[in-house]
């Protein structure tokens, strides 16, 4: 909402509220033509009544509001001459702060510089993240610069300027003071919060001495346990590595007195199966034999049959290819009659359309026609009515034709 222009008379005439903001139309009247006098004893009345207004405001209790039927009630409402004197006492300070934030160019330009990246931003669509964290771009190693107090600044002006103009609404619109109630309570809260905060922070710093302390227990225990863990590994160590070398002695006595006895028996074996041996390998060798020239005979039969059938597909593939070519032979032609038949459809429709164009060009051939010739004799009867005309003027002596009367005649009198 745009500021108030200092030096006039602002009323409040009609709040609009969209869906672009909230704008309020003031009814300005110039009082230009005062003199001095008149001046000056309307100060002295605005002061006094300055005072004695503001001595009644300390006493004004806060205004309670209560909803009934979504529709907000006003238990307390200041009369309509009150709270018109404090809408003045407001739309002075609304001027006043208007003339502190406009006579300052240069915190202007400062401002407009540390918001440059935001302002161009603005006007390139840049997309904005939907999560607007206030602590972005916020430098903890340098919080006393000047951008900083520029900003907190601008901040509070918007802020006190808003109220202002809220409370200023209120008491035009509402005769009460709700809106700067609840800034105040919000404030209020804040700092109630704020407080609240500390506390928390005092006592989680206890809590976190207490947790330090069990923490360096817990550590000091760990690392006991720990040392007298590594001592228990280092013994187990040593005894796993003596028990190592014991072990691939007696595995390597273990394996040698098995191979001694595993050749004994072998020999053994060896010495009482031998003629068995070599009559089981000769007939051993005659049922490979055997099994080898069945297994040819197998082969040639497979390899005979394999033929026939391979064969056998080739005429198979052949039927499929012949059959698929004459259904294809089959469709080409179905496609290429029903092509046919339907350009002789669309042949008798060109036909007949045509004849109906033709029918239609000698109708229009016809009326132009008669309309040519009734114009014609329009235009003709119009020349002769107008010639008619015209030589009637001219025989009667009428309109332009009128003879007019000489010019000497009337210089005669004056001779005389």
């Amino acid at each position: 909402m745009e500021s108030p222009i200092p030096g006039r008379q602002h009323r409040i005439q009609s709040v609009v509220s969209e869906t672009w903001g909230r704008g309020t139309v003031y009814d300005c009247d110039y009082d230009y033509d005062y003199d001095e006098e008149t001046l000056d004893s309307k100060r002295s009345l605005v002061k006094g009544s300055r005072s004695k207004l503001s001595q009644k405001m300390s006493g004004l209790s806060e205004l309670e509001i209560c909803s009934e039927d979504t529709e907000t009630v006003l238990k307390n409402r200041l009369p309509f001459l009150l709270s018109a004197f404090f809408a003045t006492i407001f739309e002075d300070v609304l001027a006043q702060v208007w003339i502190l934030e406009n006579c300052n160019n240069s915190l202007k330009i400062q401002k407009m510089m540390a918001d440059m990246d935001y302002l161009t931003a603005m006007k390139y669509n840049v997309r904005r993240n939907e999560v607007n964290d206030e602590l972005v771009g916020v430098n903890a190693q340098n919080l006393n610069s000047v951008i900083f107090k520029i900003k907190k600044l601008d901040t509070d002006r918007k802020f006190l300027n808003n109220v202002m103009t809220a409370t200023y609404l209120s008491l035009a619109q509402t005769h009460s003071f709700e809106p700067l109630s609840k800034c105040i309570n919000s404030i209020l809260e804040l700092d109630e919060y704020r407080i609240q905060i500390a506390e928390e922070e005092s006592k989680n710093k206890l809590i976190r001495k207490e947790l330090s302390k069990q923490l360096r227990q817990q550590h000091n225990h760990i690392r006991t346990v720990l040392y007298d863990t590594d001592v228990t590994i280092d013994r187990l160590r040593t005894q796993v590595e003596d028990s190592v070398l014991y072990s691939e002695v007696r595995g390597r006595y273990i394996d040698n007195w098995q191979r001694a006895r595993t050749e004994q028996h072998n020999q053994s074996i060896y010495d009482t199966e031998h003629k068995p041996a070599s009559v089981i390998e000769y007939y051993k060798k005659r049922s490979d034999h055997e099994i080898r020239i069945h297994t040819e005979v197998d082969t040639l039969v497979s390899i005979a049959i394999n033929e026939i059938l391979q064969r056998i597909e080739e005429w198979m593939d052949k039927y499929d290819k012949d059959m698929e070519a004459i259904d294809l032979n089959i469709q080409r032609k179905k496609n290429d009659y029903q092509d046919t038949r339907e350009r002789r459809k669309r042949l008798e429709e060109t036909f007949d359309k045509h004849i109906s164009q033709m029918k239609l060009w000698n109708d229009f051939k016809e009326e132009r026609e008669k309309i040519r010739v009734y114009r014609a004799k329009m235009t003709k009867s119009a020349i002769i009515v107008q010639a008619w005309w015209r030589g009637l003027l001219v025989r009667l002596e009428l309109g332009p034709f009128r003879p007019r009367k000489p010019k000497h005649v009337a210089k005669k009198k004056y001779e005389y």
